[in-house]
C-alpha cells in the first residue's frame, strides 16, 4: 500500500512529495494538467530559501536564471508617497533573497524534482472524490484515457491549490465576505524597473479601493496584475485588457513605467475571492496552501505558505508512518501552526485595504524597531519569535490608533 496519495502538482504538493519520497516513503501524486503549465503567483519570500535548500533545487533555480528579489516597493498611485523595503536590512530578518519566477517553468522545476526523489507523478489524472477509512484512504480518479481507478494509501495531501477538491467536498469552503476580488493580469515586456539590484523589486502601486502589482519573472518579461473589486468590475461593463489599462492610466506611478510596454501572450482574468477551510486535517488527511486557505496576494505569500505547510505536512505524515499512536496530536498542531500562518498573513491583507494600515505603513518611525518587525514578517518569518510578535501586536494598535486620531499625517490617494 501507498504511503500518501499527494493531491496537486504546485509547489504545495511537489515539496510534500518530495521530501516524503527523499525518506523512502511510497508516494503517489496526481496532477490533473500537463506541465509546464501557465500559473500566476510569480513572487516568492526569502524564508522560501532553506526550503529550496532542503528539497535540493537551488543550482536549478540558479541555472533558470529567474531575477533576484531582494526587496519590495509599496508606492501611491499618485506618487506622493513609497516605501522601499530591503530585507537584509531588516533586524529580525534571517533569509535576505529569494527568485521571482515564471511559474511554468519553476512549478516544472519542482514537479521533476519529486519524481527525481521517488515519486510516482502522474500527470493527466483527476481526483474525482475520497473515502476516509478506519486505517487508510481510498481516492477514485481518472487516468488520461478517461478510465477510472481507485487507489489507497495510509494518509491523503490535499494540495489542490483553489480546486479545494476534498474541502469541497465536506463543505468546508468559507469565504471571505469583504474580500471579494478579481484580477486582471498579462506579461509584458518593455515595463520601466528601477537600475541595479531594485531591479528585481516586486513593486506594488496602491490606489484609493485597488491596486497593481509589477514583478519582474525574467530578463525582458514583467507580470503586471491590477486587484479590483468584482462588483466594480462587473458595473464597468469594459473589456478587461481595456479596464486594466484605463485604470493605469489614472496613475501617474503606472503610467511612467507602463509608457513602452508591450503584451506577450494573452490577457488574463481570474477571480480571487480569500476563503478558508473550516477544518485542515481529518483522520488519515492533510490540506496544504491554497486547499487549506487561499489569500489576496498582495503580500506575495501564496508559495511561501504552499511550500510552508508542505514541509510540514510532509514531516507530520512521515513521523505519523513511524509512530502511529501519536496521529491525532500530530494532526492537530499541523492544522494550529497552519491556521497560525494563515491568519497572520490574512490579519496584514484585512489591514491593507483600511486607509489607517497604509498611513502608517508608509510613515515608519525607528521606534521600538517596528519597521524591523514588519520587515521580517513580509520576508516570512513565521517561527512565532516573541520578539516579532509583541511588535506586531503593537503595530497593529497603532493602526487601530491612527483611525482615531492620526499618529502621522493622513494621505489622499487623489
Amino acid at each position: 500500500m501507498n504511503d500518501a496519495i499527494v493531491i496537486g502538482g504546485g509547489p504545495g504538493g511537489s515539496t510534500v512529495a518530495a521530501l516524503l519520497a527523499a525518506r523512502g516513503r511510497r508516494v503517489v501524486l496526481l496532477e490533473k494538467e500537463r506541465f509546464p503549465r501557465f500559473h500566476i503567483g510569480e513572487s516568492l519570500l526569502p524564508y522560501n530559501w532553506p526550503i529550496f535548500e532542503e528539497l535540493g533545487v537551488l543550482p536549478e533555480l540558479e541555472a533558470a536564471g529567474f531575477p533576484r528579489k531582494s526587496g519590495a516597493q509599496f508606492h501611491l498611485g499618485n506618487g506622493r508617497k513609497s516605501l522601499k523595503l530591503v530585507f537584509r536590512e531588516g533586524r529580525f530578518t534571517e533569509q535576505a533573497q529569494t527568485f521571482q519566477v515564471e511559474r511554468s517553468t519553476f512549478d516544472h522545476l519542482l514537479l521533476k524534482n519529486a519524481a527525481a526523489k521517488g515519486a510516482d507523478v502522474r500527470e493527466g489524472w483527476q481526483f474525482q472524490r475520497f473515502e476516509q477509512l478506519p486505517d487508510r484512504v481510498r481516492v477514485a480518479a481518472t487516468d488520461p484515457a478517461g478510465a477510472s481507478h481507485t487507489l489507497e494509501a495510509r494518509f491523503l495531501v490535499d494540495a489542490s491549490g483553489r480546486g479545494n477538491v476534498t474541502g469541497n467536498q465536506e463543505g468546508l469552503r468559507v469565504i471571505h465576505p469583504q474580500l471579494k476580488k478579481l484580477a486582471l493580469f498579462g506579461h509584458y515586456t518593455g515595463v520601466a524597473l528601477d537600475a541595479g539590484e531594485k531591479a528585481g523589486d516586486t513593486v506594488i502601486v496602491r490606489l484609493a479601493d485597488k491596486w497593481f502589482w509589477l514583478i519582474p519573472i525574467s530578463a525582458t518579461k514583467v507580470s503586471v496584475g491590477l486587484v479590483l473589486d468584482c462588483a466594480e468590475f462587473a458595473a464597468a461593463k469594459t473589456p478587461p485588457e481595456e479596464l486594466f489599462h484605463r485604470i493605469a492610466a489614472t496613475s501617474p506611478v503606472l503610467r511612467a513605467r507602463m509608457q513602452d510596454a508591450r503584451l506577450v501572450g494573452e490577457f488574463h482574468t481570474t477571480s480571487d475571492f480569500s476563503y478558508y477551510n473550516r477544518r485542515l486535517t481529518g483522520p488519515r488527511l492533510l490540506r496544504v496552501g491554497d486547499a487549506a486557505g487561499f489569500m489576496d496576494p498582495i503580500f506575495s505569500a501564496g508559495v511561501f505558505l504552499a511550500m510552508f505547510s508542505g514541509k510540514l505536512a510532509a514531516e507530520t505524515v512521515d513521523a505519523c508512518l513511524r509512530q502511529p499512536f501519536g496521529t491525532v496530536w500530530r494532526l492537530a498542531r499541523y492544522e494550529r501552526k497552519t491556521f497560525s500562518a494563515l491568519r497572520f498573513y490574512w490579519e496584514m491583507v484585512e489591514q491593507f485595504y483600511t486607509q489607517p494600515f497604509i498611513e502608517l505603513f508608509l510613515e515608519p518611525r525607528e521606534k521600538w524597531n517596528l519597521p524591523a518587525a514588519v520587515n521580517a514578517a513580509l520576508a516570512g518569518e513565521l517561527s512565532g519569535r516573541w520578539a516579532i510578535r509583541w511588535r506586531m501586536r503593537l503595530f497593529f494598535l497603532l493602526v487601530k490608533l491612527q483611525a482615531r486620531r492620526p499618529l502621522v499625517p493622513r494621505i489622499r490617494f487623489d
